[in-house]
């Protein structure tokens, strides 16, 4: 369980091909040296598993189930990803309840500069039109987000300076994909709703 607040970004030092399917990554942060074998981080919102460790890296795998559901593949050497360590009892929840299991891909349709921080609209598949809500909470590329607009199956989040310059988001651009987990809370209620009637 994750709370989507960036702990900090680290840096992709090499990505290798497991048996032709899943991929191994190993990534750079200043934690690494603390980290420890089975501890679930999430990379860009996406929950992964330590298999590796040492003082300047951890090394995690992704099979293809999360390849297939996850922006993961696209990553390349060098890449800034976004981290955060897995929620304590000790933590404060000072995002929203996250599981680090993405639900779809969407892709940044606008970024807008404004005169203190920016809007990003991003477009997802229909399907999960349902899912959203207005002033609600979705998590993109791991970072907990305000829905400020929504229309159809697009949606417009504000980001101030610090998550801006704190996360990857300064790196995206339009056309750039991205992982999206909705609202857990909101998806057992719509799944709740939708077997009233059986």
């Amino acid at each position: 369980m994750f709370t989507g607040i960036v702990q900090e970004t680290g840096k992709i030092i090499s990505i290798k091909s497991l048996n032709g399917g899943g991929l191994e990554t190993t990534i750079q942060c200043s934690f690494a040296e603390s980290c420890h074998i089975d501890e679930s981080i999430s990379i860009n919102g996406a929950c992964h598993t330590v298999t590796r460790f040492d003082t300047e890296t951890f090394t995690v795998q992704s099979v293809e189930e999360t390849l297939r559901k996850t922006t993961m593949g696209d990553l390349k050497k060098g890449d800034e990803v976004n981290l955060e360590r897995s929620l304590t009892l000790q933590t404060g929840i000072e995002g929203h309840l996250v599981q680090g299991h993405v639900d779809t891909v969407g892709e940044i349709t606008s970024m807008e500069k404004e005169e203190t921080g920016w809007l990003i609209s991003v477009q997802f598949p229909e399907e999960f039109e349902t899912m959203i809500v207005g002033r609600g909470s979705i998590t993109t590329e791991g970072i907990s987000l305000t829905i400020a607009r929504e229309e159809g199956n697009e949606f417009t989040v504000a980001i101030i300076p610090y998550t801006w310059e704190h996360t990857n988001l300064k790196n995206k651009k339009t056309g750039d994909k991205v992982n999206l987990e909705f609202d857990v809370i909101g998806k057992y209620v719509v799944k709740y709703l939708a077997n009233l009637g059986r």
